[in-house]
């Protein structure tokens, strides 16, 4: 897949998911996101690149990006959380548990700068609201093979490539013990989950490329907990939240947004942190060619944008969850086209 993706550099240039919804009245004026520097981090990023572009934005900031860590890889590569935001209302992203599938990670710095860099009287209403944590890249080791799986010659069993690794997002499973779960960028995850149990986890993925029955091409799909598991509740709210990204990814980002096949096992991230209460949403952003790249990433930054901002002014808890019967089933695999791996 590298072959397949080029450095983008430039500015974030979508300054509608910025828009107050209706009813927001009490938030200031959104303004127009600050332009993420020219070449603050490349499409497919290494850990180090990551790294370093996350060091950029928390010293832009002025401290309001703070950095740490959640725990290590097999190969002792720092698992990299970035956090901004002092409110009440937590959120979580995670991206590219996928090795293989970047772009939510470029997405996510992004989003970092967009959030914690200007400083404004919308930043300041919308940051002393929400506190959003995101794991950026969760599967370092994976990152640098540019392979789904994390780096463990040691797997076998389920959901693994015996002598390459674990499928990490198959590993999230809250009804087994975490002492026995054997991947640790998994572990890292839903330790931190139980330390601040986040209100919304939303996790980044890529897949193939798809066809509608109307004849346009899915650019990005969405799916909400499916597991039997999870309560009525937080079905509702992950319901929610799903129709709220697919308004906005739809109408602000020009997204052909579809519903995702998903399957209902409880180690999926979606279905795991929906079992423990949260809202829970994958987005799925399809492998475009190369001069798509980049609206692939904006697409994702409109998400994480958005959904930020929903959950500051409430406006995600007002979305009608019976909508998500209106989001198209995303149809079958493009002709002659490669579909990634077994996607999540």
């Amino acid at each position: 897949m590298r072959s397949r993706l080029f450095a983008v550099a430039g500015a974030v240039l979508v300054g509608a998911a910025f828009l107050a919804p209706p009813g927001a009245s009490a938030a200031p004026r959104a303004p127009q996101p600050a332009s993420a520097p020219a070449g603050l981090v490349p499409d497919q990023p290494t850990p180090e690149e990551v790294a370093r572009a996350l060091t950029r934005v928390a010293q832009a900031s002025d401290g309001r990006v703070r950095l740490g860590t959640i725990g290590h890889s097999n190969e002792r590569r720092p698992l990299q959380l970035a956090t901004v935001g002092t409110g009440d209302v937590r959120l979580l992203y995670v991206t590219q548990q996928h090795g293989d599938e970047p772009l939510g990670t470029p997405a996510a710095i992004r989003a970092l700068w967009a959030l914690g860099v200007p400083r404004t009287a919308w930043h300041r209403w919308l940051l002393s609201r929400v506190t959003l944590d995101i794991v950026v890249q969760a599967n370092p080791d994976g990152a640098v093979r540019d392979q789904r799986y994390n780096h463990d010659p040691s797997a076998t069993g389920e959901y693994s490539e015996p002598g390459v690794g674990y499928d990490i997002n198959r590993f999230h499973n809250p009804l087994t013990p975490i002492e026995d779960n054997p991947v640790p960028e998994s572990r890292a995850v839903l330790d931190y989950w139980h330390r601040t149990r986040p209100a919304v986890v939303v996790d980044y993925h890529m897949q193939g490329r798809y066809v509608q029955p109307d004849g346009r091409e899915t650019t990005a799909s969405i799916l909400w907990p499916t597991s039997t598991f999870v309560a009525e509740d937080a079905v509702i709210r992950s319901q929610q939240l799903a129709v709220r990204n697919y308004d906005v990814l739809t109408e602000r980002a020009g997204a052909n947004v579809t519903k995702y096949p998903g399957g209902d096992y409880e180690g999926i991230a979606r279905n795991a942190y929906g079992i423990l209460g949260s809202a829970s949403l994958l987005v799925e952003l399809s492998n475009l060619p190369a001069d798509q790249v980049d609206f692939q990433i904006r697409t994702a930054f409109t998400s994480m944008i958005a959904t930020a901002q929903g959950a500051a002014d409430g406006s995600l808890w007002r979305a009608d969850p019976d909508r998500t019967a209106e989001i198209p089933e995303r149809g079958p695999s493009r002709p002659a086209s490669v579909a990634l791996r077994d996607a999540a």
